[in-house]
């Protein structure tokens, strides 16, 4: 049974800062279809489309038919536990440093057997077990054997605390806090356990609604955070750069419209200031130090949050500069993923459908609740998940994005929803 992890002591200044060595990542270029599921949140293996044969490691030609029509298609991951080892020693740089690591082999019900790093409440074999797939610290995705019943505190699991980027006992930035998003952001992050929340204002003599309440809360401190202004950001950096762990980018300037509909460029400068400008100026002062940190003990600087838009992946013309920003944050954030990826943090780019909040007053549900959203971020930091689709509205626009881009396109700019 996996024990509750306790609250780590203070970093002694005098020893030294770890350096991230990430795990083997060579994969093929087939193998990244594993990968792609796995960064939202899913296991899925190649089906043959003549045989019906699943397969594993992934491959170009089916094992039994040798047919080239393979698709990835969802697993249960449900299997046996045919024998388990513990592993002591290794000559590689990312696992000498997190001995002892135990794995174990894996009859799956759907057929082929698999290697898995088993979470430690898993028993000795032979044992029922469910495998899923998530990504490590390199980005990969690699499988994990899982208990077959959950357990109160099996989120403490040091393998699976590796893996993912769980708030307990992280010191995490919100940039705003005014917002009915950003609030409902704190209070879940708190709820999840987050030792430290700041929270972002960027003016901080107005008396808003909740922010007195969220004051309040022990966790919480507010400090001032104004995006568009390079000096509050690169303040805000040598104030807190170096102990923040998560950061979660939800400031956004969010107004209706496109182009025909106003004059000027003044709304669309100020949407692009904050959306996109912002996120690059918060990027260029926080990302090195979190890089730095990201092997630093159990709470490690660990993910990147950015709150982006279902809109990026294709224009809604009645919020059409809102999309553009957005898809230009979509499109730097990618940038961002890269750049962090050899430190091993995480960059978790969030797509919800349009939130209920005012600027979506008069459009018809469903729309997102934001304790909803806050929920779905908070999952995909435990789960380890890099992208993120809150909302049945965001999951039906990415389905149909998916089919035919060009069609999603014509049937929106035809008055589609």
């Amino acid at each position: 049974m996996t024990m509750p992890l306790m609250r780590p002591a203070r970093k002694n200044p005098i020893l030294r800062t770890p350096q991230m060595n990430l795990p083997p990542s060579a994969r093929s270029r087939v193998a990244m279809g594993l990968t792609a599921a796995a960064a939202e949140g899913r296991f899925e293996l190649q089906v043959c489309q003549d045989c019906a044969t699943v397969q594993y490691p992934p491959r170009e030609a089916c094992v039994h038919c040798v047919s080239p029509r393979l698709q990835w298609r969802a697993q249960t991951g449900w299997g046996q536990l045919l024998a388990s080892t513990t592993l002591h020693h290794s000559n590689d740089l990312f696992f000498r440093e997190r001995l002892p690591w135990r794995l174990g082999m894996v009859a799956l019900d759907a057929g082929p057997s698999v290697m898995v790093h088993l979470h430690s409440d898993v028993g000795d074999a032979p044992c029922r077990l469910r495998v899923g797939a998530r990504l490590d610290r390199a980005g990969q995705a690699v499988l994990i054997g899982f208990p077959e019943k959950e357990s109160e505190h099996m989120a403490d699991d040091k393998m699976l605390r590796e893996m993912g980027s769980d708030p307990k006992f992280r010191k995490v930035l919100v940039t705003d806090g005014k917002t009915p998003v950003g609030q409902a952001m704190v209070r879940a992050l708190v709820k999840a356990g987050a030792d430290i929340v700041w929270v972002g204002h960027a003016e901080p003599w107005k008396k808003l609604p909740g922010l007195s309440e969220l004051a309040a809360l022990p966790q919480v401190t507010m400090l001032p955070l104004d995006l568009s202004n390079e000096r509050s950001v690169t303040t805000l950096a040598g104030e807190i750069g170096g102990k923040v762990d998560i950061v979660i980018n939800n400031a956004e300037v969010h107004r209706s419209h496109g182009i025909g509909n106003r004059t000027g460029t003044d709304v669309a400068r100020m949407e692009m200031e904050i959306n996109y400008l912002g996120l690059l100026r918060l990027s260029q002062a926080l990302g090195p130090a979190l890089r730095g940190r990201a092997a630093d003990g159990v709470t490690h600087a660990c993910a990147w949050v950015n709150l982006l838009s279902i809109y990026a992946l294709s224009n809604f013309p009645s919020h059409g500069t809102y999309s553009a920003s957005k898809a230009a944050a979509y499109s730097l954030s990618q940038c961002l993923r890269a750049e962090m990826r050899p430190a091993g943090i995480r960059v978790v780019n969030v797509f919800p459908g349009p939130i209920d909040d005012e600027w979506n007053q008069n459009m018809p549900p469903p729309k997102l609740a934001p304790d909803s959203l806050a929920s779905a971020v908070v999952k995909a930091l435990r789960d380890g998940t890099e992208d993120v689709y809150p909302g049945d509205v965001a999951h039906e626009w990415l389905q149909r994005w998916r089919e035919n881009p060009k069609v999603l396109e014509r049937e929106i700019a035809a008055g589609g929803t």
